[in-house]
């Protein structure tokens, strides 16, 4: 999210340190079913957007047929290590794909990878079991959340890094991060030293992904600021109902209950930008960890082809989505924004946990995945797609005060490059259900094409 007047509090996201995260088993208790969906039909090359294309090549370095494979085989692993894991709870350490696309299957003895091999994955013997790291990330995080506010803010983010056996947990370069006194009984704790917060950067919103809301009218005399997020993945309900999914802090009344409208920015007279929706659902932190908004589309949004089965990216083109997945460690990913278009990058860790104060300083705890991909101030609510699947939708990033994204990578490398964090579509959809009451979002489902509209 971005102000375009006065600016609310900003969202810190996975710091760009992570080694891979790779528990595979569901991320958030969010009533998610077990049972692994079939594999979605992925797009073919030639349909992908030219410039989606180019930035495949230029931040994977890869061609799109490459990209598309490997994002299919990152969703067979996926359904794979699922089952695997309910076979061997005490031994499956976790899964991922190595930076040439070998799928890997750690475990914690030589006889259960034996029954990976004879699958025909590779192996890794590993110290300790996913379930080991699960309880020790949640030790830290219990922890974590005992701290006064001045002591835990520098905490960025904590995650499973399972290809060394350890939880990361990421800390601004400041004194009080430094004086940090980490719990003893917590084993195999790496902490990350990252770069503080920056000044406020504020750019001219763009247009094509790109919303703007606020707390008030936009006309009220006592309005403060503008808000400016990017519209996720389209989807629709049993009553047939159009909405957007896209990230819960960019509803400037998240904790109040006041529906919010949503415009298309008119840059030349914001006060008169025309209003497309509003605030129908938005989660915050909760029992899920979760960061999502639901946004119900109106008439005039509809009408202008707002509701189709695409996300937008630079230049107006658009990319079709056939279907949702998982994060999986290693998997290449894309993601669109107001302010950077679309990115690439990989899958750097599927399990994160980060704080989110609000303007009125309360700590949110957000859980998600992390990936490689740049995302700067008001990406906030993308839609981030492994292949042509919905994956998820942008909360933060470390780059979030970066001019572009060709600063941010310089300023950034020298603390591992950019992440941003992002939270799985599967576990929002799931939410969304369970919380409504039969009414709107009761059967909620992304639209695909062909599949769902």
């Amino acid at each position: 999210m971005r102000k375009l007047v006065a600016r609310r509090a900003a969202v810190k996201a996975a710091s760009a340190g992570f080694a891979a995260t790779v528990l595979l088993a569901p991320l958030l208790g969010s009533g998610v079913a077990s049972a692994q969906p079939a594999a979605p039909q992925q797009l073919s090359a030639d349909a992908l957007p030219a410039e989606l294309v180019t930035a495949i090549s230029r931040d994977l370095g890869m061609t799109p047929n490459e990209y598309l494979d490997r994002a299919a085989r990152a969703q067979e692993l996926r359904a794979y290590a699922a089952d695997f894991r309910a076979e061997n709870p005490d031994t499956f350490a976790g899964a991922w794909l190595t930076p040439e696309g070998k799928a890997v299957v750690a475990v914690t003895d030589a006889e259960t990878g034996r029954l990976a091999a004879a699958d025909g994955y590779q192996t890794h013997l590993a110290p300790i079991s996913a379930s080991g790291l699960e309880g020790a990330l949640l030790q830290l995080s219990q922890w974590i959340s005992t701290l006064p506010r001045e002591i835990s803010a520098p905490i960025s983010s904590i995650a499973i890094d399972v290809l060394n056996s350890q939880i990361v947990m990421s800390v601004a370069n400041s004194s009080t991060g430094h004086l940090l006194n980490l719990p003893t009984l917590i084993a195999t704790i790496k902490v990350v030293i990252t770069p503080g917060g920056g000044g406020e950067v504020v750019n001219r919103p763009m247009g094509g992904d790109t919303y703007i809301t606020a707390a008030k009218d936009l006309h009220d005399a006592d309005l403060r600021g503008v808000d400016v997020c990017s519209f996720g993945f389209n989807s629709t309900d049993a009553a047939g109902h159009a909405l957007n999914i896209s990230a819960g802090h960019c509803n400037p009344n998240v904790d109040h209950g006041t529906p919010a409208a949503v415009y298309v920015p008119n840059v030349r007279d914001i006060p008169n930008s025309p209003e497309v929706g509003q605030f129908a659902m938005s989660v915050l932190g909760g029992p899920g960890a979760l960061d999502y908004s639901v946004i119900k589309l109106n008439e005039r949004a509809v009408n202008a082809g707002m509701d189709q089965a695409r996300v937008r990216g630079a230049n107006g083109t658009t990319l079709a989505i056939t279907g949702t997945a998982d994060p999986v460690t290693g998997a290449p990913v894309c993601k669109t924004g107001q302010s950077s278009t679309f990115t690439c990058g990989f899958v750097s860790a599927d399990h994160v946990e980060t704080q989110l104060f609000t303007a009125e300083g309360i700590s949110k705890t957000i859980r998600g995945f992390a990936t490689s991909a740049c995302t700067l101030g008001g990406d906030s609510g993308g839609a981030i797609v492994s292949g042509t699947l919905a994956l998820g939708i942008t909360s933060g990033s470390n780059a979030a005060e970066a001019p572009n994204c060709t600063e941010a990578n310089t300023q950034l490398a020298p603390f591992g490059g950019t992440a941003t964090l992002g939270v799985p579509i599967r576990p929002i959809l799931a939410d969304i259900e369970a919380n409504s009451g039969g009414g709107l979002g009761s059967g909620i489902m992304v639209r695909t094409n062909p599949n769902a509209g």
